[in-house]
């Protein structure tokens, strides 16, 4: 298996984030964009990139699409960091982050992957992510969790000795491999170079024709990269908003937690 280069243990290593947020969230109510919903008092969006901030992730990349200027005015003023472009067509998220490689051109490091619509994930759980990326060296690291209800979600698979061997979509999964629990909640951390290489070389998926960010560890591994895992993510930090009642879900757990927050 081949390791990613021999720094990627210095905690200096530089990070970026590239955020996927170009989701339209037309079962949700309101209109606008999907991660521009306020969710506990501020756009969902907000809560992603703050995590993100809190890691020391600079530049961070928002890759939207439907209402582009709703997202950007959310950040108005406070946009430094920030660095936004506009999926003109939604091919699919593995696209989504290939509009990401000329904002990151020439950069040397880290790179986290995340969705935008899940504002739950907290910068310590990020860290722990990265951290295992830097220690183990390897290509990409990918966050795992399991839930009671893993409808929706692709599935982790693993070899005989418990290693990362692929993922498998909801849609695309086998009756046996639906009854898997354990997740991928679209956390994910790689080295730079060798995803945006890999997103270059990505073939559409044969049944939606679009490319799938999900293919890209699995490839990975396939060319002999190492894939690494961290199992374990707390289940009440990867729940994603789709539906008005995950939106209620999610807006109980964050004002439970600035309520704990708050001295």
């Amino acid at each position: 298996m081949h390791q990613s280069s021999s720094d990627s243990s210095n905690a200096s290593r530089p990070l970026a984030a590239v955020i996927l947020a170009a989701g339209k969230g037309t079962r949700l109510p309101g209109d606008g964009p999907k991660v521009a919903r306020e969710v506990a008092g501020r756009p969902m969006i907000r809560w992603v990139v703050e995590a993100v901030r809190d890691v020391g992730a600079r530049p961070i990349v928002l890759i939207v699409g439907h209402g582009a200027d709703r997202v950007r005015g959310v950040f108005r003023g406070d946009d430094g960091d920030l660095v936004t472009i506009v999926q003109e067509q939604q091919l699919g998220t593995g696209h989504a982050t290939r509009c990401a490689a000329e904002a990151l051109a020439g950069f040397d490091g880290d790179v986290l992957v995340l969705a935008g619509d899940g504002p739950l994930i907290q910068p310590e759980t990020i860290q722990r992510l990265v951290a295992r990326h830097r220690s183990s060296g390897a290509a990409g690291t990918l966050a795992a969790s399991t839930v009671a209800d893993a409808t929706g979600y692709g599935r982790i698979i693993r070899d005989e000795n418990g290693r990362f061997e692929a993922i498998v979509e909801h849609a695309s999964a086998t009756v046996e491999q639906r009854e898997i629990r354990e997740i991928y909640p679209s956390y994910a951390c790689y080295d730079a170079k060798l995803l945006f290489e890999m997103l270059s070389h990505l073939v559409p998926d044969a049944a939606s024709g679009e490319l799938r960010i999900t293919d890209v560890p699995t490839q990975l591994k396939t060319d002999g990269h190492d894939i690494e895992l961290v199992a374990g993510f707390p289940p009440q930090e990867v729940l994603s908003i789709n539906t008005p009642e995950q939106l209620d879900q999610v807006g109980m757990i964050l004002a439970r937690r600035l309520e704990e927050a708050t001295p």
